[in-house]
């Protein structure tokens, strides 16, 4: 059994960035545990046309620390790859490169343990420590696959990501739908069906769509997009909207009532969940193309929500009931492929039933996460990465504001402030003027 300051559940970016920005602590020792055999950032989504929707500088650590050996102009420079990444002239990195840039750092941190599924944490009251249990899988430098090993903190941080969400009228439902996670592996399959419909709005299933589109004539298929949105909304991405993923906007965010919260989060979707504006104008200009020859099988489907889906496994065929939202109408579409780009929702992690009770929960149930990030009654034993739109807004999943929030962990674990954390980087105002009437 070791123990450790604290122990990192879970190696998605922001975890990551945690492990690279503590590296050149000494008095903070981490453990970071991971289920999976390594780090694979949206593998399903890996296009090779695909790109963040956020700049080069929102990686694991710059914001945080420029000087770090761990910023992505360094994977650059190692890998011999700055000066073309610089000719290019895109402030934008692929995301195949991205992912390929989270799994140098993690080769380069010897405190990273894949293969270790956490199944329970408890508290122990007698050191005031958390008792971490994870089993051990196979892999190549795993030598108790099966085992279950323990690690002691004072301190846990959550960054166990958000699982597939699949919508209601989906559940139990029979055939090999794909959610947009599993995209990539399904590909070649759905590309033998005679029709594929995509479900979704976002910049995922604008990207699935457009692949597809690619190749429609030289698969033949017949290709749906269904949105429950009004339109194909683009990313707001003007700048004094940037203005909301800052330390300024958290602040009057976090101050507000829960339930004024909770209906600006469900608002403010299109401030992140948009589709990027050229990937909008890619897709008109590909049909445009298509369509010199002739019409394009293919149809565009807006105000049109999932009621019902139905398997027929004798035909290999989906029967989808949809209605047209502001029409009111109901109407059916057959379909051979279908493909969820219905996202993601955060669930609390099963292992952290037996420490519930020290978790602070709000009134929709789900966790309380305070300023600094913890969700722990003391207000600084366990803190989330992620899963904090109702209470942080959009800097939650924002990759920008990743290394603010580990800077603001690590002054938590440390006691003292190691990476300057920005206060105020806004030339707007989000409340009122200090001093005015309540």
């Amino acid at each position: 059994m070791s123990t450790h300051d604290f122990i990192a559940i879970g190696l998605g970016p922001y975890n990551l960035g945690l492990a690279c920005l503590t590296a050149p602590i000494p008095e903070l020792d981490g453990m970071f545990l991971e289920a999976r055999p390594g780090v694979d950032w949206h593998p399903g989504m890996l296009l090779s046309s695909a790109r963040l929707q956020t700049p080069f500088l929102a990686d694991l650590v710059t914001l945080a620390d420029p000087t770090s050996p761990f910023s992505f102009l360094s994977y650059l420079k190692e890998t011999g790859r700055l000066y073309p990444f610089y000719i290019r002239e895109s402030f934008y990195p692929l995301r195949s490169e991205y992912s390929a840039y989270c799994r140098w750092a993690a080769a380069k941190l010897p405190n990273l343990r894949f293969n270790h599924e956490v199944t329970s944490v408890e508290y122990d009251p007698a050191d005031g420590r958390y008792v971490v249990r994870a089993r051990v899988g196979a892999g190549q430098e795993d030598t108790g696959a099966g085992e279950t090993v323990t690690y002691r903190a004072r301190h846990l941080v959550l960054g166990t990501g958000t699982p597939p969400y699949l919508p209601q009228a989906c559940e139990g439902l029979g055939g090999d739908p794909v959610h947009t996670s599993r995209y990539l592996e399904n590909r070649t399959a759905l590309r033998t069906r005679r029709s594929i419909t995509v479900i979704g709005s976002g910049q995922s299933a604008a990207e699935i769509y457009h692949d597809l589109l690619g190749d429609i004539d030289t698969y033949g298929y017949q290709l749906n997009w269904v949105t429950r949105s009004p339109r194909f909304f683009p990313l707001e991405y003007t700048k004094l909207t940037l203005e909301m993923t800052s330390p300024d906007y958290v602040d009057y965010f976090h101050a507000l009532p829960e339930s004024t919260r909770y209906r600006l989060e469900s608002e403010q979707k299109g401030l992140f969940k948009g589709i990027s504006a050229d990937l909008v104008d890619g897709i008109f200009d590909l049909l445009y193309e298509r369509s010199v020859a002739g019409p394009v099988n293919t149809r565009l489907l807006t105000n049109t929500e999932l009621a019902s889906a139905a398997y027929e496994p004798a035909t290999g065929t989906y029967t989808l009931g949809l209605r047209h939202v502001e029409q009111a109408r109901d109407f059916t579409v057959r379909t051979e492929g279908l493909v969820l780009a219905t996202g993601y929702r955060y669930l609390p992690p099963a292992f952290l039933e037996p420490v519930r009770d020290r978790i602070r929960w709000d009134g929709h149930g789900r966790f309380d996460v305070a300023r600094n990030y913890s969700i722990d009654h003391a207000g600084r034993e366990i803190f989330l990465q992620n899963g904090g739109t109702h209470t942080h807004s959009v800097t939650s999943p924002d990759l920008g504001m990743g290394p603010y929030r580990n800077s603001w962990i690590i002054r938590e674990l440390l006691g003292r402030e190691h990476y300057p954390i920005e206060k105020s980087i806004t030339f707007q105002e989000f409340g009122a003027p200090a001093g005015s009437a309540p």
